[in-house]
């Protein structure tokens, strides 16, 4: 198995690299200099202060809050226009039935459009009312 030349500072990858061409603690440390300031850079390994993480718990909890709200009362109208129609119609369970996976399913919809997992059908069509012309 031949092993192709590596680009300097990319290091090998199995014991026979480095007994072949072992690094030194100068280039290891100018790599870990190199990767730390890439890091940086890139914003990982930011810390967090404890202000800004008690903050954004809170804000968790209101969306929890707000998302479960959203699908309880979209079951709940479900609920309730099926037994309406039950009602006057006589059509029992039917329309409890029918009106209750309605509920379930537009809860869920409008579960999944609040989270951002799904886009709103303006923006999907391309009729974005903020776009601009020109």
């Amino acid at each position: 198995m031949t092993v192709g030349k590596q680009p300097a500072g990319t290091g090998g990858t199995g014991p026979e690299d480095t007994a072949r061409n072992p690094l030194s603690d100068d280039d290891l440390a100018r790599r870990r200099e190199h990767l730390g300031a890439t890091l940086t850079a890139k914003g990982v390994g930011r810390k967090v202060s404890e202000e800004a993480r008690g903050a954004g718990g809170s804000a968790g909890y209101g969306q929890a809050l707000r998302l479960s709200s959203e699908f309880i009362a979209a079951v709940a109208v479900g609920a309730g226009l099926g037994w309406f129609i039950d009602r006057f119609a006589g059509t029992s369970p039917w329309g409890l039935i029918v009106f209750l996976l309605l509920g379930f399913a537009a809860g869920v919809l409008n579960v999944m459009r609040s989270a951002g997992l799904v886009a709103e059908a303006g923006i999907r069509n391309g009729n974005r009312s903020d776009r601009r012309d020109g």
